[in-house]
């Protein structure tokens, strides 16, 4: 019994260990491509065309004779900077918003609900295809729309744990010895929101990381020849029967990226939840 419930706690470690290094490898290979012994993403190789996985080739070459190691590498880089950026962005303009709510209530609190309530009565997808196809599809336009999906979400979620912390003894206690409330604000209420918002983030990069793979797949993330991962599986669909390589690395690296993710917030999640049990 005692060892089944050593080995119930050593899974989500073990889980966690696997998620945090395949994420650091993957940020390093983003991001550091440069350094790696890989293939340009770019070149073309008609002679080698939809050639399978070999040392040469770790998965493939696509129907141009491309590397499919080598963008599937590139793509991650574009997938990491929407899904990064998209959150900062949503923190950035959804965060303060959410803390003025929660902390003011009142009329401020109805006005920033009914404006984050217009923005999620659109349905996001629809929202992100709107943006780009007014503004044009770029990388910096993808993030901004992928941003603005975000806003709403940011903002309630700092707003309920504003409305939490706001009757905590501590703040009630600083606003009655006469601490200003930007005072407040930033020195009692942002500190204790931090780590609860933080154990969301990874799950929120996830999210606009599928959001990114969606647009691309459509064709409105970064025009090519810059690669992406949905932009992958979407050109080479039509090889899938005949090479499925080209489809399966960056699937497969796009899955694997999402889940651990995930595994890392519900990691957080489950601490804090131990953390506010203790106390």
């Amino acid at each position: 019994m005692a060892e089944r419930r050593m080995r119930a706690l050593r899974l989500p470690d073990v889980a966690f260990l696997a998620a945090s290094t395949w994420l650091a490898l993957v940020v390093f290979a983003a991001f550091c491509a440069e350094l790696l012994p890989i293939h340009d993403a770019y070149r073309q190789d008609l002679l080698a065309t939809l050639q399978p996985p070999s040392i040469e080739r770790w998965l493939g070459s696509d129907s141009l004779g491309r590397d499919v190691f080598a963008r599937t590498v590139s793509g991650l880089r574009v997938s990491l900077l929407v899904g990064v950026g998209a959150v900062a962005f949503g923190l950035a303009i959804g965060g303060p918003l959410g803390l003025l709510s929660g902390y003011y209530r009142g009329r401020l609190d109805a006005w920033i609900s009914a404006l984050m309530s217009v923005i999620l009565a659109f349905p996001p997808l629809v929202l992100a295809l709107a943006i780009i196809a007014a503004t044009g599809a770029s990388l910096g336009k993808v993030v901004l729309a992928m941003g603005i999906l975000f806003v709403p979400a940011c903002a309630r979620l700092v707003r309920a744990n504003a409305l939490r912390l706001a009757d905590r003894e501590f703040v009630l206690a600083a606003r009655a010895g006469g601490m200003p409330d930007r005072r407040v604000l930033v020195q009692e209420i942002l500190p204790n929101l931090l780590p609860p918002l933080m154990a969301y983030v990874p799950l929120m990069v996830a999210i606009a990381i599928i959001g990114e793979a969606s647009l691309s797949f459509l064709g409105l993330s970064v025009p090519p020849p810059q690669p992406s991962l949905g932009g992958m599986v979407s050109a080479e669909r039509g090889s899938m029967a005949i090479a499925p390589w080209t489809v399966f690395g960056p699937a497969a690296v796009l899955f694997t990226t999402i889940l651990c993710l995930n595994l890392l917030g519900d990691r957080w999640q489950r601490r804090l939840d131990r953390r506010g049990a203790a106390l």
